[in-house]
């Protein structure tokens, strides 16, 4: 799968926009989706991460928050695939910026939505080494 061109979708970026899509979407997504998504969310409040790193992120994220992508989102199943492949993109690009701090509020957060077996799921997303997880 080729990933679209993603950071033209920055300006679609807002928070409130994103808490309102993610809130909307969580549970027909899935927690490996939401759990990617919040690192994000969370890394790029971290005032540690690059700005060219936060672009990414902004780019991202507002593609996520976006209707207008390659595949729409009310398409079942395959609608929220092309997001997930953009969000695990950046996630390697920047994982050097993501602390324990932020893994630990993204994990968190999934409790709002996911019972202990799905917030299980999410924990896998990367093991050891997220160069080794699907993009």
């Amino acid at each position: 799968m080729e990933l679209p061109d993603f950071l033209k979708y920055g300006d679609k970026y807002s928070s409130e926009g994103f808490v309102d899509k993610i809130s909307r979407i969580a549970k027909r997504s899935g927690a490996k989706l939401v759990y990617v998504a919040m690192i994000l969310y969370y890394t790029l409040q971290s005032d540690k991460v690059p700005v060219k790193d936060k672009a990414l992120i902004i780019g991202a994220l507002g593609y996520l928050i976006s209707p207008l992508d390659v595949v729409p989102d009310a398409i079942p199943i395959a609608g929220l695939g092309d997001d997930l492949a953009v969000l695990m993109y950046v996630v390697h690009k920047v994982w050097g910026d993501v602390s324990d701090d932020v893994k630990q509020k993204a994990h968190s957060k999934l409790a709002k939505w996911f019972d202990e077996d799905e917030q299980a799921s999410a924990e896998d997303i990367f093991e050891d080494n997220p160069k080794d997880a699907p993009v």
